[in-house]
């Protein structure tokens, strides 16, 4: 992302240096006489730059990268040994082997995370919690989601990751039978012993009656690290935690950056629209 900025500060640079240092003559070319037509045309050609650089922005390197987490590689890549339910990564991802494998263990050296804290987890509620930890942790394609955090355990997280309604309905009654003392699991546990438990004053309580519905539950659970849709996982406009061969998130990814560019470009183009318009009628 830096880069990309000092290349386009660098090219301004550039052109600036083309239409001022040893440029009298340039200067008459574009100013010649002072018109306000020369005027205009030189507001056009800024337009257009300021354009072209405002759509690198958001730079496409945001497809392929690795969260600044604690277990994130520094960038994605094959890794051909992941483990079990972690495999779908394995052409590209942003875990190792050791990563993947912990992903699968109660209480493992990731996170000290005590997945039965109310009681035995049920297996195939699990399951889910182990595919969101290797989508978490593996997946190379959240960079549209990717913001900055304060935090002694990451640097980095993800936000509103938009999550398909099939797998968030599918965690959500898979585990609708098991127990939780919690709505958010991201903080306020008791770690006194060194893995978390349910805070002083708290109790256990059926997940239906914590998380009432599947939307509550995606989103609640890991403080809005998902946000729910009725996106299917055809749609192409979803993430998908579970899904074999070809990593359909790629193209997801890619949507979510080429709207935001697009939006970035209607946004810019209003702003100097309106900054041409303010000098146009200043020139006459």
């Amino acid at each position: 992302m830096h880069t990309h900025a000092c290349a386009d500060v660098c090219f301004l640079n550039l052109i600036w240096s083309c239409l001022c240092v040893r440029g009298h003559w340039r200067y008459k070319i574009f100013f010649r006489k002072e018109s306000s037509q020369n005027l205009i045309r030189v507001m056009w050609i800024v337009l257009t730059l300021l354009l072209a650089l405002s759509s690198g922005v958001l730079s496409l390197d945001k497809l392929n990268m690795c969260m600044d987490g604690t277990h994130h590689k520094v960038e994605p890549g094959p890794e051909g040994d992941l483990y079990s339910q972690c495999t779908p990564w394995r052409d590209n991802a942003c875990c190792t082997a050791n990563t993947s494998s912990a992903a699968h263990n109660d209480n493992s050296y990731l996170y000290n995370f005590n997945w039965n804290h109310c009681g035995v987890m049920s297996a195939k509620c699990k399951e889910h919690f182990i595919q969101d930890t290797c989508f978490y942790e593996c997946s190379p394609h959240l960079g549209p989601w990717i913001q900055k955090v304060d935090q002694s355990w990451r640097r980095e997280r993800i936000l509103n990751v938009p999550l398909c309604n099939e797998d968030c309905h599918k965690w959500w009654e898979d585990c609708k039978n098991d127990y939780t003392c919690k709505t958010n699991w991201h903080v306020g546990w008791d770690w006194s012993s060194g893995t978390n438990k349910c805070p002083t004053g708290s109790k256990c309580r059926k997940w239906t009656d914590v998380y009432p519905t599947a939307k509550s539950m995606c989103e609640e659970i890991w403080s809005n690290s998902y946000i729910y849709t009725t996106y299917s996982k055809t749609s192409g406009r979803c993430m998908q935690l579970w899904f074999s061969g070809t990593n359909p998130n790629t193209k997801v990814a890619e949507y979510y950056i080429n709207n935001a560019q697009r939006h970035q470009s209607f946004v810019m183009t209003a702003l100097l629209s309106l900054t041409f318009a303010f000098f146009s009628v200043m020139m006459h």
